[in-house]
């Protein structure tokens, strides 16, 4: 299962979509080098549960792997049956949720409003990720953490190394990237050193405000 002790202390997500088996290897490569604790392949992908299986052998165990964009039973029990070590989704899918978290499987369904926030965290959600986080911005973690201080939250949309500072100290408590690091251009040309310098930036941006958290 994922390793959650590491995640919390380094609470930052990687979301990589439509990628290839080709990219699977190079980028394990280039993730494990920067620390990075987490890293999903979404459901949508063609051949996803395949790379899913390649991307934890070819993690070597320096990062959790697990399934994004879960929307169903059939994607759940390809995704387990894959290895993947953690379930996000992008919405509240309750029945997910339950099976989640009786088989102990850590679980991040997205929510919007403090209604689905509230309804996620009380099925058991490991966090509840608030996507998409772009539109409502950091200041939207303060008031959700007003009401609800003791939810986690994972903000998913709209993180880069000039944001982060924003939305860790306005409430949440990990953020998920994806295309805007993971750029289809970079992987198409095989650059791979731009996309660890890029995941190695957000990450230095994080542990500069660590300490104020």
């Amino acid at each position: 299962m994922m390793n959650i002790e590491a995640f919390e202390q380094l609470p930052l997500l990687g979301i990589l979509r439509g990628i290839e088996s080709k990219h699977v290897e190079p980028i394990a490569i280039a993730v494990a080098k920067t620390g990075l604790p987490a890293l999903e392949i979404t459901m949508n992908t063609p051949n996803a549960p395949a790379l899913i299986k390649e991307m934890k052998y070819y993690s070597r165990g320096k990062f959790s792997v697990g399934a994004g964009t879960v929307l169903t039973f059939r994607d759940l029990d390809a995704a387990v049956a894959a290895g993947a070590s953690f379930i996000v989704m992008p919405s509240l899918q309750l029945e997910v949720i339950r099976i989640c978290v009786s088989q102990k499987i850590p679980v991040f369904p997205g929510a919007f409003t403090p209604t689905e926030i509230y309804k996620a965290w009380e099925m058991g959600a490991t966090m509840v990720k608030v996507f998409p986080s772009s539109i409502v911005g950091p200041s939207y973690f303060g008031e959700i953490k007003g009401p609800f201080n003791s939810i986690k939250l994972l903000a998913c949309g709209g993180i880069t190394k000039q944001t982060i500072s924003d939305f860790f100290t306005k409430g949440a408590d990990a953020a998920a990237f994806g295309a805007s690091i993971f750029k289809k251009e970079w992987i198409d040309t095989e650059n791979y050193d731009a996309i660890g310098n890029e995941i190695s930036g957000l990450i230095h941006a994080y542990n500069a405000i660590e300490k104020d958290l």
